[in-house]
């Protein structure tokens, strides 16, 4: 067993990030990246203040629009709207989730889709179906680069993903498919979802319920990318029984520090590509 470590390779990506970034500002750009968050959630501020301080670093302006919680749905929406507006906004995220009283299908709809950095918008979404370029949802772009880190082969194996969100399950799934993975997507209705991991030779765990994947259904030599982050008592722990499941796989992620890390890096990626993509460089 291996561990693919996450730490390890989000630096590597972003090392390309602010070569990329020093590239740029040699052409007098400097991508901008503008992180909404609502209300004064602390497991959300913790994550904007990471996204902040990694963005500054890779030399991008990665400021937070930081916004009361009690704001209206139509305040909000203008408010995107704006940034989506603004030339000189690269990259807009909203730091889900949003406090209850807001719906936030709308207000993902209002950022312009070109600085849809997190990737959920549906002309993203349908450019990722069709195989098409586009901005790509962070995490499942991570997962991919983890894979290439570890050069695990993918062309003609069976890539096992469970969960089926938008966010992560469905675009992770397509991608995998676009190297020519044969992918079968596993919920919470699939029977006999151990029978089906055991075929895997890569499994994809995003279901968000710890420990889910029990480490007799890992196959010998496959690769496990755990996406899950749980929180158990003090500890946090991924989707899948780690110890026995890292006994068997060839690779596996460990949580935390596996594709976390890949998130935040990807996003600073996805921020330079809408800025050189936006501004035809």
């Amino acid at each position: 067993m291996a561990v693919l470590d996450g730490k390890v390779v989000a630096a590597q990506v972003r090392g390309e990030v602010k070569a990329a970034v020093a590239e740029l500002a040699a052409r007098g750009v400097t991508p901008q990246l503008k992180v909404v968050l609502v209300g004064d959630n602390p497991a959300s501020a913790s994550y904007v203040r990471g996204k902040e301080k990694q963005a500054r670093e890779a030399g991008m302006g990665g400021e937070t629009v930081r916004v009361r919680g009690d704001v209206s749905q139509e305040e909000l929406l203008a408010l995107v709207g704006g940034l989506s507006a603004d030339p000189q906004v690269d990259g807009i995220l909203v730091q889900l989730p949003l406090p209850a009283a807001l719906d936030p299908e709308p207000v993902l709809l209002a950022i312009d889709p070109a600085k849809d950095v997190d990737g959920l918008h549906p002309v993203n979404a349908g450019l990722l179906a069709s195989g098409r370029r586009g901005l790509v949802p962070c995490t499942p772009s991570g997962i991919l680069r983890l894979l290439d880190h570890a050069a695990v082969p993918l062309e003609g194996k069976h890539a096992v993903v469970i969960g089926r969100s938008n966010l992560v399950g469905k675009p992770v799934a397509l991608l995998l498919l676009g190297r020519n993975a044969t992918v079968t997507i596993c919920h919470s209705r699939t029977p006999d979802l151990a029978a089906v991991v055991r075929g895997a030779d890569v499994v994809v765990a995003a279901a968000g319920k710890p420990g889910m994947v029990q480490g007799d259904w890992i196959r010998a030599g496959s690769t496990v990318i755990d996406v899950g982050i749980n929180r158990v008592g003090e500890r946090l722990v991924g989707d899948v029984d780690y110890e026995p499941a890292a006994a068997r796989a060839a690779w596996i992620t460990p949580v935390p520090g596996g594709v976390g890390p890949m998130t935040v890096a990807c996003l600073l990626a996805n921020t330079v590509q809408a800025c050189r993509a936006r501004r035809g460089l």
